[in-house]
């Protein structure tokens, strides 16, 4: 029997032999889906302790860039028990990190964060130009799109990008994360919320959908 509790330990303390041996002879006892999703949850519940610690300074970004990995490992061990996971999407992200800007960290741990959560999530990648940004959602219609950046010109790449998709009629929420936003860079590009923080960035997308 998966003890969740040590599960949610152990993966906030970045111990990966432990969580993954645990989750592995799990998969083997021929858990039930909801099984499997209360084992996602526990997860997710180490990475809040993993996100506290970063914000204590007790963690840096390397051990966020590692559990944000180990998480991914995580659910892949978990995903042939979890199936396609169709009935448990939440909703869409399309997600990319904008123009002029090649960061892809925080990205890819929101990604994580986001699909462990229940979310299919639609990653164009790095440097991703406004046109892109336009034709993908309105190809995908997703409720929620996320713009990345970490350069301070990311921010007016935000901005465009923003007022593009509202002119072209995208109706989407839009959330903007990285080092330089903050309240007042999210009025300036016209997003509906901002994070610089993968965990909270999850729970603003969740409350939307």
């Amino acid at each position: 029997m998966l003890d969740l509790k040590v599960l949610t330990q152990a993966l906030g303390d970045l111990e990966e032999e432990l969580v993954l041996a645990m989750l592995k002879e799990f998969a083997t006892t021929n858990p039930s889906k909801t099984e499997a999703l209360e084992a996602v949850a526990a997860c997710q519940g180490g990475m809040a302790i993993v996100g506290d610690l970063f914000e204590s300074g007790d963690y840096f970004v390397g051990d966020l860039i590692f559990a944000g990995e180990l998480l991914t490992e995580a659910i892949d061990v978990l995903k042939p028990v979890l199936g396609s996971g169709a009935t448990e999407i939440k909703g869409t992200i399309l997600l990319g990190t904008v123009h002029g800007d090649l960061h892809d960290i925080g990205k890819n741990i929101f990604k994580s964060m986001s699909e462990a959560a229940g979310f299919e999530v639609v990653d164009i990648g790095i440097d991703v130009a406004v046109e892109e940004f336009v034709t993908k959602a309105t190809e995908l219609n997703p409720q929620v799109i996320g713009m990345s950046g970490v350069l301070t010109l990311a921010i007016d790449s935000m901005k465009e990008t923003v007022e593009s998709l509202k002119a072209a009629g995208v109706e989407a929420k839009i959330i903007i994360g990285g080092n330089p936003t903050t309240k007042e860079t999210c009025e300036f590009v016209g997003a509906d919320a901002f994070t610089t923080n993968a965990a909270e960035g999850v729970k603003i997308c969740q409350g939307w959908v």
